[in-house]
């Protein structure tokens, strides 16, 4: 049986459309065209089956792919949020609530079998509105400061509750029997701040626990097979003045109570974090800009490390294995994928953008592309091919999206035009198994990046056209990942050139330590550098400076001196007696100033 082509819904000025493709683009012909400028939002269900939108007017429900209405109902015009259940028998819509008057239900469950609602709650917040469900739809969450919980579908009464003051998030974990949720506490008057893992329906033993004292908020991600998560802390301000995100940490929590902290080699902010769909590994992306990206395993070990580049963000594809991101000096955006063993890096804003696309098995480049003025990526559900997008308000003009193979051609384009706006796109998703593994086909990296657009020469002022072409300077130095760094082989050296080599290094070691510390910053440096580049002048010699502030230092003291000689003096004159070293001191006056002389003299 062949494989389903996907489906790929945009949503904007134009309304809400459904185009099929990888490789090329059409319209779907089952599904009408919704012309309304005033659509909010739209979702697909997990298998893919269902696609919901609201218009403004009414919330539309319908099957693909032949376009059949599920549900339609007038009766909450202003929807701002959807969300279906894993298995596609719920819906969840939010909306928010208007007037002055007493709250009333804004969250609805809709029966997806009988076009009902199932339940209604008042929940004012949009930040954590959605109901969670497992994946095999037995229990369904509500956080109403605690947890409750729903079995079965049976929203008549609630059927267990978590009773756990003043939870500020919680996760259900995905993956068969038996469940687990996981809750999040922030700390009261001092305390710690914790993480409980508890196995519905015993919440009376955890069966983990952790313990943070900075954390003002968490972010909790479970792996796939519901066996450990991952819990990103971060304070809403950073007590060292380094980061504008507050100070941030990663730790991992297994469900059978083993717990770590996850040691990242450079200071800084973290991006985004990713588990492996094999739930075997996760991807890390941090530190200050230009960034590092690294795949850990279950032990917070590295397994790899991609070096740094301007990234803030991954993705694992569905299949797994397969890794993208996209940079540029603006943002990234990082993905992975299991079929195709796949690396691209990524970089999203409103700077160009190139993507490579490497074997994640072998770690060799296959593809370099550019997707320029891309603020959304998406990898389709078949591993194959991703989306990158121009959307609005990042950016009003150029909207539009484009369609990629791995790689590394492009093979279709959406284009809108200068007064339409695209606000979101969105691919069809489908359940694990749908799409069958994909041979890994190579092409040399440089093939993709000879049909890219050739660079804009660098800009030079008059007055430097006439040095003639010169090394631009670097503000950072990017690391180069692991298996690209240059190592040191001596063992392929004769004893000889070894000899030579260590004699060399020692030289060069013995002068580094005869060489004056240069006291100024890598941002003087830098200046200093771009200086001499468009001035032609050479920066203050390291020597010059360090001479000159030995010998500012030496007249401030022989100043410093001569002041308690006059005081000295002073007293002597009062008719004070003096010690005889207090004399020997005014008779050093002289030597003291022809010394003070000599130094004004050569500064």
């Amino acid at each position: 049986m062949a494989a389903p082509i996907p489906s790929l819904a945009s949503r904007g000025t134009q309304g809400v459309s459904l185009v099929e493709g990888p490789p090329a683009l059409r319209d779907n012909r089952a599904f009408k065209r919704d012309g309304s400028r005033t659509c909010k939002v739209m979702a697909f269900s997990p298998d893919g089956s269902l696609f919901a939108w609201c218009n403004g007017q009414q919330v539309t429900v319908v099957r693909l792919p032949g376009g059949e209405v599920v549900l339609q109902t007038e009766e909450h015009p202003r929807v701002v949020g959807i969300l279906f259940s894993p298995l596609s028998t719920y819906m969840a819509t939010w909306e928010v609530i208007v007037g002055k008057g007493p709250p009333y239900p804004n969250l609805h469950l809709w029966d997806l079998k009988t076009g009902q609602k199932a339940k209604s709650f008042v929940h004012k917040r949009q930040t954590d509105w959605e109901p969670q469900w497992t994946d095999d739809e037995v229990l369904c969450a509500h956080a109403v400061n605690e947890i409750h919980l729903f079995e079965n579908g049976d929203f008549s009464h609630i059927a267990r509750k978590l009773d756990v003051q003043k939870v500020a998030g919680y996760k259900l974990s995905p993956g068969p029997p038996p469940h687990k949720i996981a809750v999040y506490v922030p700390g009261q008057k001092g305390g710690p701040s914790f993480v409980r893992v508890f196995k519905c329906p015993d919440f009376a033993t955890p069966l983990a626990n952790k313990s943070f004292f900075k954390a003002d908020k968490a972010d909790i991600r479970w792996n796939k097979k519901g066996t450990g998560l991952l819990v990103l802390c971060a304070t809403e301000v950073d007590q060292t003045g380094q980061s504008y995100y507050g100070e941030q940490n990663l730790h991992y929590i297994g469900v059978d109570g083993v717990s770590s902290i996850v040691q990242l080699s450079k200071k800084g902010p973290i991006y985004s974090t990713d588990w492996n769909p094999d739930s075997t590994e996760f991807c890390v992306v941090y530190g200050f800009m230009p960034a590092k990206a690294t795949i850990f395993n279950l032990k917070c070990e590295p397994v790899f490390d991609f070096g740094t580049g301007p990234r803030n963000l991954c993705s694992y594809n569905p299949q797994g294995n397969n890794i993208l991101s996209v940079y540029d000096d603006s943002c990234v955006k990082f993905a992975i994928s299991l079929t195709l063993l796949l690396l691209a890096l990524a970089g999203f804003g409103n700077l160009r953008g190139n993507i490579e696309v490497w074997d994640r098995r072998k770690l060799q480049k296959i593809a370099l592309v550019q997707a320029p003025d891309t603020t959304y990526f998406a990898w389709s559900p078949d591993g194959v091919h991703f989306v990158t997008a121009t959307t609005s308000p990042r950016l009003r003009v150029g909207n539009g999206y484009k369609m990629w193979h791995y790689t590394g051609h492009q093979l279709d384009e959406k284009a809108l035009g200068m007064n339409e706006e695209l606000w979101e796109v969105a691919w069809q998703s489908y359940q694990p198994g749908v799409f069958p593994a994909t041979q890994l086909s190579y092409q040399p990296a440089r093939a993709a990046a000879q049909t890219q657009e050739a660079k804009p020469a660098v800009y030079r002022p008059p007055g430097a056209r006439a040095l003639g072409h010169t090394s631009p300077t670097k503000l950072h130095e990017e690391e180069l990942p692991q298996n690209e760094r240059m190592e040191n082989k001596d063992e392929n050296l004769s004893k000889a050139a070894l000899k030579n080599k260590k004699k060399r290094e020692a030289k060069k070691a013995k002068q580094q330590q005869q060489a004056p510390m240069d006291a100024r910053s890598q941002e003087q440096r830098d200046a200093l550098a771009m200086a001499t580049h468009i001035l032609g002048t050479p920066p203050p010699s390291v020597t010059s400076t360090a001479v000159s502030a030995d010998s500012e230092k030496k007249i401030k003291g022989l100043k410093k001196k001569l002041r308690q000689i006059e005081q000295l003096k002073e007293q002597q004159k009062s008719g004070k007696p003096l010690e005889s070293n207090q004399l020997e001191k005014i008779k050093g006056e002289a030597a003291l100033l022809k010394e003070l002389e000599q130094l004004e003299l050569g500064s």
